[in-house]
């Protein structure tokens, strides 16, 4: 796994939805080959453990990162300013396996979403469900129809897109697409899981758990997964954050 360090200069960190900022960091390591699904890790000063914020896009020289402030760090990262630079370790993990020749399905749901973006712009004609709580956390929906996706949505209280949940719409199209690459709450991701199963499609999930190091080396983020019949400990830093959907032990 190939990373590095680097002091990159802050060109924006603007609120997008409730609580949602959208950082763009200038990016020009053409060397550091960026994969979809893979994540930074955000050094926030004052703070003693990196802020891990997966990667929503990376074109024209420019990492695009999108976050939820839930805590101190994320809350100090939104107060960052243009112009100034910001430690970040990148790229890290292992992303999502993206083959041409397939129509992916691919889900997000809250914070999960900006990492789909990245995924749509490297796949052919992507299916792109996404699923908010209301239509105050919607995102990035007019990013999805610039990069040639066709976009569903849905809310769990109908405010915006169809009422309901990513799953419902899912069934409903699951037919038509060969895989199904999915980000979001564990609960989703399990739903997810079952109903590829059961449509017999392959399924890649991407995981969130607390992270200390970011490179497999303090062993935080600890994940079980089923591997040649036996179940084992894996971390989703280093081995994921990308997992096959029938791996990972719910």
């Amino acid at each position: 796994m190939k990373y590095d360090v680097r002091q990159l200069e802050l060109l924006s960190n603007e609120q997008i939805a409730d609580g949602i900022f959208d950082m763009r960091l200038r990016c020009n390591e053409p060397d550091l080959k960026i994969e979809c699904g893979q994540f930074a890790h955000v050094y926030v000063p004052g703070k003693s453990l990196r802020r891990p914020i997966s990667v929503c896009d990376a074109s024209d020289g420019v990492l695009r990162l999108v976050y939820q402030v839930k805590g101190e760090g994320t809350r100090a990262m939104s107060q960052m300013k243009a112009g100034q630079d910001v430690d970040v370790l990148y790229p890290l993990g292992h992303g999502f396996n993206v083959e041409s020749g397939k129509r992916y399905c691919l889900i997000g749901g809250g914070i999960g979403v900006p990492p789909m973006l990245y995924t749509a712009k490297q796949c052919q004609n992507p299916l792109v469900i996404t699923g908010f709580r209301n239509r105050d956390f919607v995102i990035l929906q007019d990013d999805f129809k610039s990069a040639g996706a066709e976009v569903m949505l849905c809310t769990d209280d109908g405010t915006a897109g169809k009422k309901g949940f990513v799953t419902d719409l899912l069934k409903e199209q699951i037919a038509s697409v060969d895989e199904v690459c999915a980000c979001g709450p564990i609960p989703m991701l399990k739903a997810i899981a079952q109903v590829c199963k059961e449509a017999d499609k392959p399924c890649q999930i991407s995981l969130e758990e607390r992270m200390g190091c970011g490179v497999g080396a303090c062993l935080v983020c600890a994940v079980k997964v089923r591997k040649n019949g036996e179940e084992i400990m894996q971390h989703v830093c280093k081995n994921g954050p990308v997992f096959n959907a029938e791996e990972v032990v719910f």
